[in-house]
């Protein structure tokens, strides 16, 4: 296989600019904003019960607060909805 010297030379400078690309991008602390975790049905239901289960263990695990939110109601699509339209402020938003 042939390849060109203009291929070669787009490749070389990849990679010479792969490495600090890379520290540039560990430098950032994720997630820096509290987790809210929304769940789209009724409290003390089996999503609410599990989310309230796994809440304490995934904020140790990210080392965030992570607050469950229900949303119920339409079928869930209230829920749905809440995390779709959810803005950069509350920070990270999940939804189960």
């Amino acid at each position: 296989m042939k390849l060109p010297r203009r291929n070669f030379l787009h490749l070389a400078a990849g990679a010479t600019a792969l490495p600090a690309v890379s520290r540039f991008a560990w430098a950032q602390a994720y997630p820096a904003r509290p987790v809210r975790l929304i769940v789209g049905f009724p409290p003390g239901g089996g999503a609410d019960t599990v989310a309230r289960i796994i809440g304490p263990w995934l904020s140790q695990r990210l080392g965030q607060p992570v607050v469950i939110e229900d949303r119920p109601g339409a079928g869930s699509n209230i829920g749905t909805a809440r995390r779709l339209f959810a803005d950069d402020a509350i920070g990270l938003a999940c939804r189960m």
